[in-house]
């Protein structure tokens, strides 16, 4: 696993990247909103979501290198419940399939559970997207089932994986 990637969090200034990460065929492919990501609805995001404690979104970046290549975010943080909803994409293709993404969910899950409080991080995932589900196991998720025909796009029925782990399973 790389163990050359730090997160920080997202600022405004972040917001061109994220956009065009966002907006890149490699990545939207993996999302269930495949809706154009605008510079106005990242915002709209980063002020409502983000800056309220919503959402905790960070950059990905590889030190090796310098370059930030992703972001990685727990979204609808649950602080009753003590759970919350796990995100990733790495925006630069040359960077996937190195660990990074592995690496930068065992940091976020590190703040899931150390900084927030939390006890269970849950995430969905398409079924057929085995690197994406290789990639959480690495991390520590398991999977907990299939939801069949949970999301539909285009008409069309897609199965969701679910998947999670919880305070007590992660090791730092």
């Amino acid at each position: 696993m790389n163990m050359n990637v730090s997160i920080r969090p997202i600022t405004e200034a972040d917001t061109p990247k994220i956009v065009k990460w966002r907006n890149t065929p490699s990545v939207v492919e993996h999302f269930i909103y495949r809706t154009p990501l605008t510079e106005e609805a990242h915002l709209n995001w980063f002020h409502n979501r983000v800056q309220t404690g919503d959402v905790a979104q960070f950059m990905i970046t590889d030190t090796e290198t310098g370059e930030e290549v992703g972001s990685v975010y727990l979204r609808d943080i649950d602080r009753d419940n003590r759970k919350c909803e796990y995100g990733i994409f790495i925006g630069e293709d040359a960077c996937r399939g190195k660990g990074i993404g592995s690496r930068a969910a065992q940091l976020a899950l590190e703040y899931a559970f150390e900084e927030l409080g939390m006890n269970r991080v849950f995430l969905r995932v398409f079924a057929d997207n085995e690197i994406a589900i290789n990639s959480y196991k690495n991390a520590g998720f398991q999977v907990e089932g299939t939801f069949r025909d949970d999301v539909m796009i285009d008409g069309v029925g897609y199965d969701m994986v679910f998947m999670a782990i919880l305070r007590k399973e992660w090791k730092k």
